[in-house]
């Protein structure tokens, strides 16, 4: 499959949505409701991709349009806790699959949580056993930056196919539980994690996500988080009243703030007095991706 021949749109881009445009556009929506009450702070994410990433796309090429949408959308749909807030999907006609999965709604994804929505039981992880907070401290504070950039675009609107890459560097342990209720360790490595799949959006003449299918191995995450099978496994027994959470993460760590998790003009205090808030009851970055029945 050949890539598509994209041209840089002229500098002046009139009629285009801000979210195609700038990949921070959406974090500047002073009047959506946050998750956290105010609109993370991405720029840690921002800077590993300006310093690492593989690919220079030209500034209104499709390329670049395509990368500033899909950041976009996942700010919002990891954020964003009211749908009418989101501006790059078509509320109404909005769906997302994976591995030809069946299609999942907006609303879906917002009660499950982001992480929950887009992987299934594992050896490593069960979406089951987390909430929306639990499991972004999961992966988050494994990998604090996760970047993420268009590798080649093969057709334009209104049916955009394209390649991407995820990538970081587990800089702190992975703990989560497993398809047998287990607590899985495994110690960080240090080394780089990295990911690519393809993706086959369709737009609106707005150039806002009606459907979303994303095709990848959704495991190759976890065999990079061990590859040489080395983890930990217990079988937690919580004592009367205890959030299971505790036994994940600790009442609170010590680790650094995730990028995401911080808030722009907000100290890290507030964001895990309203975690803790959110861990009451327990139930998908990114990151392997498959599909879960709903």
């Amino acid at each position: 499959m050949a890539a598509a021949d994209v041209q840089a749109l002229p500098a002046e881009t009139p009629g285009l949505p801000d979210y195609l445009l700038d990949p921070n556009a959406t974090l500047k929506d002073d009047s959506a409701k946050w998750r956290y009450g105010r609109a993370p702070d991405y720029s840690k994410t921002r800077d590993i991709y300006e310093q690492t990433k593989t690919k220079s796309h030209e500034a209104a090429s499709l390329p670049n349009l395509v990368e500033n949408l899909v950041k976009n959308w996942e700010v919002e749909a990891s954020f964003k806790p009211d749908i009418e807030d989101w501006r790059t999907i078509d509320r109404p006609n909005y769906t997302f699959s994976i591995n030809g999965g069946p299609p999942q709604s907006a609303e879906h994804m917002l009660k499950v949580g982001t992480y929950n929505a887009i992987i299934t039981s594992n050896d490593f992880y069960d979406p089951t056993k987390s909430d929306f907070a639990s499991s972004h401290k999961t992966f988050k504070r494994m990998m604090p930056t996760f970047a993420w950039e268009v590798l080649e675009v093969y057709s334009g609107p209104p049916v955009v196919a394209f390649k991407w890459r995820h990538w970081g560097v587990m800089k702190n342990d992975y703990v989560g539980f497993n398809n047998k209720g287990e607590k899985v360790v495994a110690k960080a490595h240090g080394g780089s994690i990295d990911i690519q799949g393809i993706t086959i959006a369709k737009v609106d003449d707005k150039v806002r996500l009606q459907s979303v299918e994303t095709w990848f191995d959704p495991m190759e995450m976890f065999r990079q988080i061990s590859p040489n099978g080395d983890v930990t496994k217990t079988v937690p027994i919580p004592e009367p009243g205890q959030d299971i959470s505790s036994q994940l993460h600790g009442d609170e760590d010590d680790l650094h703030e995730p990028e995401g998790m911080h808030l722009r003009g907000g100290g890290g205090a507030d964001v895990l007095a309203v975690l803790h808030e959110e861990m009451g009851s327990i139930s998908p970055a990114g990151c392997p991706f498959l599909a879960r029945e709903n």
